[in-house]
């Protein structure tokens, strides 16, 4: 993401934004060639999403039974694949008060450096009403989606966990049966820590390890806003320990993303990873099955934390067509819609309702369903300038490791960072 003042460019960018997009193949999508007549000219019952979906295979079947039950005819604009052209234009979109887009998917940066601007129109007394929000994580709604006025902004479209994979065979090799407490998996990555291969692996290129020093900060019960807690100290301190002082884990991983290290992983380089997802790369690989690479539950150190992420349907506050944006937000926040996102995009429900239906199957819905009742799911920790912050606290973090500063400096400048980035 680059700085603010690169976000407000000319109208006229978003016109090219838009035009840049790709149409609809069937009769119930308008032209994103031109889409400002799209969205100005179908009324109450039509809006135009911007969608990161559409090269879906499955995206035509999901358009066309989502405009069937919401009553909502859906133009559509394909999104850029690139995250920070997609978050550039979608960002000149909302703050031009360009109101040729109704309907947007975001994903957490996005939903974080937006969510305090105005932008978006409130859906709390619309969609996310009482009985709809307390289906969905509350940590996670609070983190992500909620601004600093209370309002909530957005619809989720899936539950994804950042969730502790394990290979079972080196499980079974370290005569353990699970990992449920701190001592278990210290224990499980020294007794996998040998002939060139490691207990954990992770990702921690300096845009990418945030992920990871925030869940062991939730672990440990600390706070990744306040770096004079002790209980965050003691997490990145763990950290260092692994790579440092129980080599259960290599210093050269500061290199890798996770397509990396979910390679190493598959080759059997790692014993266990946090990876976000229900195991395609593993699949892919036939590397997946409770014989082989699968999920756990998180172990519990102070207690059990989870981070889910989303990408959410928001409404543009420009919209002139929100009666009928509300109404395809009400549909993709009810039971029809978070399992239409299921069976086409593979997206396992927001909801915990929608979740616990017989259509939801599959292997991944038991552990799921374990960490759902068992961790308090979060939202990752961002705040507006998101990718500057990520990155500054991945270089301090990264420079601890290799012993460059202490971990008195590396809390002084993290506290900084905090402070400098809110």
């Amino acid at each position: 993401m680059k700085k603010w003042s690169s976000f407000f460019m000319a109208g006229s960018l978003s016109l090219a934004v838009l035009a840049a997009g790709c149409s609809g193949g069937g009769t119930n999508a308008g032209s994103a060639a031109n889409p400002t007549d799209a969205a100005g000219s179908g009324g109450k019952d039509e809006i135009t999403l911007y969608t990161i979906q559409s090269t879906n295979p499955n995206f035509q079947a999901w358009l066309d039974e989502a405009q069937e039950k919401s009553g909502v005819k859906i133009n559509w604009v394909a999104a850029p694949t690139d995250s920070d052209t997609r978050q550039q234009k979608v960002s000149t979109i909302l703050s031009s008060g360009d109101s040729s887009v109704d309907i947007l998917e975001v994903n957490d940066e996005m939903a974080t450096s937006f969510k305090n601007a105005g932008w978006l129109e409130p859906l709390q007394d619309t969609v996310l009403t009482e009985d709809i929000m307390e289906q969905l994580p509350q940590g996670y709604m609070k983190d992500m989606l909620t601004s600093a006025k209370g309002d909530v902004l957005g619809v989720p479209s899936y539950t994804g966990y950042l969730a502790l994979w394990v290979d079972q065979k080196k499980l079974d090799a370290a005569g353990m049966n699970s990992i449920e407490n701190k001592e278990d998996f210290i224990n499980f990555l020294k007794a996998t820590t040998k002939d060139g291969q490691y207990g954990y692996g992770g990702s921690w290129e300096k845009t990418y390890v945030f992920n990871e020093i925030a869940t062991f900060v939730n672990l440990f019960g600390g706070d990744y806003y306040d770096w004079t807690n002790g209980n965050s100290r003691e997490a990145v301190k763990f950290m260092y320990d692994m790579a440092n002082t129980w080599k259960v884990t290599p210093v050269d991983q500061i290199a890798d993303k996770y397509e990396q290290m979910n390679q190493k992983f598959i080759d059997g380089k790692y014993a266990s990873v946090f990876m976000w997802g229900t195991g395609t790369d593993y699949k892919q690989a036939n590397r997946y099955g409770p014989d082989q690479i699968h999920m756990v539950n998180m172990p519990e150190f102070a207690n059990r934390s989870i981070f889910t992420d989303s990408w959410s349907y928001v409404l543009n506050s420009a919209s002139k067509n929100k009666e009928a944006a509300i109404r395809f937000l009400k549909y993709a926040a009810s039971e029809d819609g978070e399992l239409n996102g299921w069976k086409n995009f593979d997206r396992y429900p927001a909801r915990a309702d929608v979740a616990a239906n017989e259509a939801v199957t599959g292997d991944i819905k038991e552990i799921y369903t374990e960490i759902q009742a068992t961790n308090e799911v979060r939202g990752r920790p961002m705040l507006p300038q998101t990718m500057e912050f990520i990155s500054e606290m991945g270089t301090l973090f990264q420079n601890y490791i290799q012993d460059k500063i202490t971990l008195d400096e590396f809390c002084v400048k993290a506290q900084e960072a905090v402070e400098r980035y809110q």
